[in-house]
């Protein structure tokens, strides 16, 4: 994670991800991470709830990762690497199974 205006990189490396779904309207599926960091990268103690907003379209495809606080948006942004396995997990066909139901609501 990087704060802004800080140069202090944090590379979380992610256990599990408990996603919550939500179609938003005909073109966007919002999905809430509830995360599981592992111990040996902790969270900033800056951060109190890191939760993950991923926005995609009704194909799958991502177009937002957001880092959330206690489910505001937040002064940190995640790293390529942090982004990288939000993208994989996402992109998992049991994600993608889910997304392509809710859009066909």
């Amino acid at each position: 994670m990087i704060q802004y205006g800080s140069e202090t990189v944090t590379q979380l490396k992610f256990r599990s991800f408990q996603p919550r779904l939500e179609r938003r309207d005909s073109q966007w599926v919002d999905i809430e991470l509830a995360i599981e960091v592992d111990e040996t990268t902790p969270v900033p103690q800056d951060l109190m709830e890191l939760t993950v907003l991923v926005i995609c379209t009704h194909g799958g495809v991502i177009a937002q990762i957001v880092p959330l606080d206690e489910g505001t948006d937040c002064e940190f942004q995640f790293t390529a690497d942090e982004k990288d396995q939000i993208r994989a997990y996402i992109e998992g066909a049991e994600i993608q199974t889910v997304i392509a139901n809710l859009a066909a609501q």
